[in-house]
C-alpha cells in the first residue's frame, strides 16, 4: 500500500512543468487598445521616450528619429505595435477609396507621374468630373465600407480655376452629406481657396511632399520643397486635416531620406492627421520607370519609425499595395499602419478590390474604422462591406426601381 501512494506521488510531482513559461491564469477581461503605457524607466533612451510616450511630440531631432529608425527591425516593429495599440484600436482599419475626378494635362515634371504632359505614358487626359457621377461613385465607396472618399485631380495648383473649384466644393458637400469624409488633393492650394474647402465641410487636404527634403531635387523641379510645405500650412490655418506622406522607391537611400521625410512632418505644429506610405509603382514612359522596387524591410521600417515618432496619426498603405502579398500587408498592420486604399482604381494605377480587402479583413479580424469626422455627419452603424462594385449598385437600383413601378 505504501509503495502505491509513492507511485502516486512520485507521478504527481513529474508532472510539474519547472521549465515552461506558460502561466495558466485567469485572463482579466479589458480592451487591448489604448493601454495606459508601462512604468518608463528613470533614465530614458530617445527610443525610451518613443516607446512611452503618452502623446505627441514636435521636437524631434533628425539624429533622435535616425536612432530610432535603426534598431534591429524586430525590436522595432514590437515597439511600434505597443505603442500603436496604446493610441488606437489594433483591428480598427480605415477603408479610403480614391476617385480620379481630372485626368493628365498635369504640367509639373513628377519623375514617378503617369500624369504628365511631359511623358509619354499614353494616358488619355480627361477635363473635370461632372458633380453627379462622384457623388455616384461615392455612395459605391460607401456601401462597400469606405468611409472616406478622396478626389484627385492633376493640376499644378488652383489658379484660374474658380469653376473647378465651384464644382469640387459641390462634390464635397455631396460627399458630407452621405456620411463620409471627404479629402482632395489639387495640388498647391492658396489661403482663401482653403477657406472655401473649409467652408464646404472638408475633412482633410491631401499633399504628399514625396521624399526628404535632399532628396527632392532629383524627383521633382518644377515645384520646390518649401511651395508644398506652404500648402500644408494654408490648409492647417484653415482648420483642415492635413495629409502627407511619401514615396518610397525613388532612388533615395532609406537610412537617410526616410528619416528626413518622416522628420518634416514630424516638426510641422502638428502632425498630420494622416501618413500616406506610397510604394513606387514604376510606369512605363516616366523617368523612374526601372528603379528597382523598395524592399519589404525598408517599408516597414518606415512605418514603424513613423508610428514611434507620430503616435496618433493615421498611417495609410497607399499606392503599390496591390502588389504586395497578403503576409507582406499585414506586417505593415503589425508595425503601425491602420488605413489603406481600396476599391476599382487608384488614380492612374491598380487598387486592390473591396472584395478582396473584405476576404483579407475576415481572415485576420480586421474591421473598418469608424472616425470621429465622419460622425459628425451623421450617426453611423459600424461600418461594413456591402456591395461589391458600381454594376453591382446599379442592378440594385434597377431592381428596385421595377419594384417600384409594379
Amino acid at each position: 500500500m505504501s509503495r502505491l501512494v509513492a507511485r502516486k506521488a512520485t507521478r504527481k510531482v513529474s508532472s510539474v512543468r519547472f521549465y515552461s513559461i506558460v502561466h495558466d491564469v485567469p485572463r482579466v477581461a479589458g480592451s487591448l487598445s489604448q493601454s495606459p503605457p508601462p512604468p518608463a524607466p528613470e533614465s530614458q533612451s530617445v527610443f525610451e521616450q518613443a516607446v512611452y510616450a503618452t502623446g505627441a511630440r514636435n521636437s524631434w531631432t533628425k539624429e533622435e528619429i535616425s536612432q530610432i529608425h535603426q534598431k534591429p527591425l524586430m525590436e522595432l516593429a514590437y515597439a511600434a505595435s505597443t505603442v500603436h495599440r496604446r493610441f488606437h484600436k489594433p483591428s480598427a482599419v480605415q477603408l479610403c477609396t480614391l476617385m480620379n475626378i481630372k485626368t493628365g494635362g498635369c504640367t509639373e515634371d513628377c519623375s514617378y507621374c503617369a500624369q504628365s504632359s511631359r511623358y509619354k505614358t499614353n494616358l488619355q487626359t480627361t477635363k473635370l468630373s461632372t458633380v453627379d457621377s462622384v457623388i455616384e461613385a461615392a455612395k459605391i465607396a460607401k456601401a462597400n465600407g469606405s468611409n472616406r472618399f478622396c478626389m484627385g485631380a492633376a493640376w499644378r495648383d488652383m489658379r484660374g480655376r474658380t469653376r473647378g473649384l465651384k464644382n469640387i466644393v459641390e462634390m464635397v458637400k455631396g460627399v458630407r452629406g452621405l456620411g463620409m469624409e471627404a479629402c482632395v488633393t489639387l495640388g498647391m492650394l492658396d489661403k482663401q481657396q482653403a477657406r472655401e474647402l473649409k467652408e464646404a465641410g472638408l475633412t482633410a487636404y491631401n499633399h504628399n511632399i514625396d521624399t526628404s527634403r535632399e532628396h527632392y531635387p532629383n524627383v521633382i523641379t518644377t515645384r520646390s520643397y518649401d511651395e508644398r510645405l506652404q500648402t500644408l500650412e494654408n490648409v492647417r490655418e484653415a482648420g483642415i486635416h492635413v495629409c502627407s506622406g511619401g514615396i518610397l522607391g525613388l532612388g533615395e537611400t532609406p537610412a537617410t531620406d526616410h528619416v528626413g521625410l518622416i522628420h518634416t512632418l514630424a516638426t510641422l505644429p502638428e502632425h498630420p492627421e494622416s501618413f500616406p506610405v506610397n510604394k513606387l509603382v514604376p510606369i512605363k514612359g516616366t523617368p523612374m520607370f526601372g528603379q528597382d522596387a523598395v524592399k519589404l524591410e525598408d517599408m516597414v521600417r518606415c512605418i514603424a519609425t513613423a508610428r514611434l515618432v507620430m503616435p496618433k496619426t493615421i498611417i495609410r498603405i497607399a499606392a503599390g499595395r496591390v502588389s504586395m502579398p497578403e503576409s507582406e500587408q499585414m506586417l505593415c498592420f503589425m508595425a503601425g499602419a491602420n488605413a489603406i486604399f481600396t476599391g476599382e482604381k487608384m488614380l492612374t494605377t491598380d487598387c486592390n478590390g473591396w472584395e478582396q480587402d473584405k476576404d483579407m479583413f475576415e481572415r485576420w479580424g480586421l474591421t473598418p474604422m469608424q472616425t470621429e469626422a465622419s460622425k459628425l455627419v451623421e450617426v453611423q452603424a459600424e461600418p461594413k462591406f456591402g456591395a461589391s462594385s458600381f454594376a453591382h449598385l446599379k442592378e440594385a437600383e434597377k431592381a428596385g426601381e421595377k419594384a417600384i413601378e409594379a
